[in-house]
């Protein structure tokens, strides 16, 4: 028996757009050919209506489809894996905004994540860097420029960061100092600055803010007004911060009275 066209009426772009949503919701990941023939809709308008619900924040594309849009918790210790999935759109804008801050012949620190890695994706106006960093993942983004000397930190691997912490690399990390750090932020807030909830990841940042030239937090805007279980810096180790239009109302102001320069995307 032939099965059943479930969604006739679709017609408009709400219309259209409301049927994938639903179409998610009982799929984790949905193909974009799968799609057009749940729904009758050509491929072509599926990924013009998919493009259209990840601007919106809605779904998050991939590869041949879409993925229902995961919730994040910022007290959760979170795979590297899905946390990319969170925001992509604003954290790629951060990461070409934050790699314009740097200029050939910079010495620089790239911490893990995901906004970060959108810095190492955007670095082709640069003829000459030294990039340090303790992700494993970002380090081999870099190798691809070929023209950058990369230093990695050693220590235990975390695999849901990627990255290396731990006394190995807290050691290395203390013969350096003057860089310009990016670092990646899990959860801001005026009253309690920037915290984790991984308590190595927090020793290794303090360590980097500690022995920094100059501190530039990137974030999305929906770490803003949260506060995890390690603390790992205060407003006035801040120098800059760099995040998107989500930002909460009157933040910036007094990000500003704080003393911190503020870009926002």
């Amino acid at each position: 028996m032939e099965k059943p066209n479930l969604f006739p009426l679709a017609t408009s772009a709400k219309e259209r757009r409301a049927l994938i949503l639903r179409l998610l919701e009982s799929n984790e990941e949905v193909s974009v050919s799968t799609m057009s023939r749940e729904t009758g809709i050509s491929e072509v308008t599926i990924r013009k209506d998919l493009n259209a619900l990840q601007e919106r924040n809605l779904l998050v594309r991939t590869r041949g489809g879409a993925v229902k849009r995961p919730v994040e918790n910022l007290n959760e210790d979170t795979a590297i894996t899905k946390k990319r999935m969170f925001n992509y759109l604003e954290k790629e804008r951060i990461g070409i905004e934050a790699s314009r801050m740097i200029k050939n012949g910079d010495f620089i620190m790239l911490d893990s994540g995901t906004t970060t890695m959108e810095i190492a994706r955007h670095l082709d106006h640069i003829e000459h860097l030294d990039i340090m960093t303790n992700a494993l993942n970002i380090a081999t983004e870099l190798m691809r420029y070929r023209r950058f000397n990369v230093i990695m930190l050693g220590g235990n691997v975390r695999l849901n960061s990627h990255s290396t912490v731990g006394p190995l690399a807290l050691s290395i990390l203390r013969n350096f100092s003057g860089y310009k750090l990016f670092l990646g932020v899990d959860s801001f807030s005026i009253e309690s600055g920037v915290s984790t909830p991984s308590l190595e990841e927090a020793l290794l940042n303090q360590q980097m803010i500690q022995q920094a030239g100059q501190v530039i937090a990137v974030f999305d805007s929906s770490k803003f007004n949260k506060r995890s279980y390690v603390h790992i810096a205060e407003l006035s180790q801040i120098n800059s911060i760099v995040t998107d239009t989500g930002i909460p109302v009157g933040m910036r102001s007094k990000l500003k009275a704080a003393g911190i320069e503020v870009r926002v995307v």
